[in-house]
């Protein structure tokens, strides 16, 4: 299977998320979210992108705590952790205020509980008005919408949605080693719809093809297989 990034349709709105933040005037919020259900490639997303930006990209974790979220940050900004939490949110300020780098925090919905935490990662966009976008599952718009302050400063939500017919097959195209027939793809567009399955179907569909000699994946191999 083929090693590379495959820009989706939800890749796509991401990126335009991103670039629309970007060219937002200095004295308009640049605080954005991103969710949708698991499996739909939204982490990977976000730190393909980060790359490509050269932002700071933090992944959340259930442990986390406002202290250990500045102290990544610190991190990713290539300073050294202080002591107090003070210095910490004071450095993660003044090097964003220079940088103006974009923030991706990953995961937020172990954060979506933690006031403090949200309330810090606010206080931080406002003061900088760097670009701060919140990464999260299917349900973490309606937890932050408790965070009235910090949602009425999302000037940009995009959802990841399922895949479709064209999603399945930009990604057959770019990631197998075999080809698919355009009833094949149809066919596993309905049996999966997540990244993690697509991707492991098209690996045993490209173990099949070396062990039978097949040049195509036709719909009845695929039925055969999926079905």
């Amino acid at each position: 299977m083929n090693k590379t990034f495959v820009k989706t349709k939800n890749v796509k709105n991401f990126i335009g998320l991103i670039e629309n933040l970007l060219a937002k005037p200095a004295n308009l919020p640049k605080m954005a979210l991103v969710y949708g259900e698991p499996g739909l490639g939204k982490s990977q997303t976000a730190l393909w992108l980060a790359c490509q930006y050269d932002s700071v990209y933090i992944r959340c974790t259930n442990l986390m705590t406002g202290r250990w979220l500045l102290e990544e940050i610190v991190k990713e900004l290539e300073e050294v952790p202080r002591y107090l939490t003070s210095d910490n949110f004071n450095l993660c300020v003044k090097n964003l205020k220079a940088s103006q780098k974009i923030v991706i925090i990953d995961e937020i919905d172990y954060l979506a509980n933690d006031k403090k935490s949200i309330e810090t990662l606010r206080d931080i966009h406002d003061k900088t008005n760097c670009p701060m976008i919140f990464v999260g599952m299917g349900l973490v718009n309606k937890k932050l919408e408790r965070h009235r302050h910090l949602y009425d400063r999302f000037s940009e939500i995009v959802k990841f949605e399922t895949f479709s017919v064209a999603d399945v097959k930009e990604i057959v195209d770019k990631l197998a080693e075999v080809n698919f027939s355009a009833e094949a793809i149809e066919l596993l567009h309905t049996k999966h719809n997540r990244f993690r399955q697509i991707a492991q179907a098209i690996n045993q569909f490209e173990t099949i093809a070396r062990e039978n000699c097949f040049t195509e994946i036709t719909a009845e191999i695929a039925k055969e297989v999926l079905c």
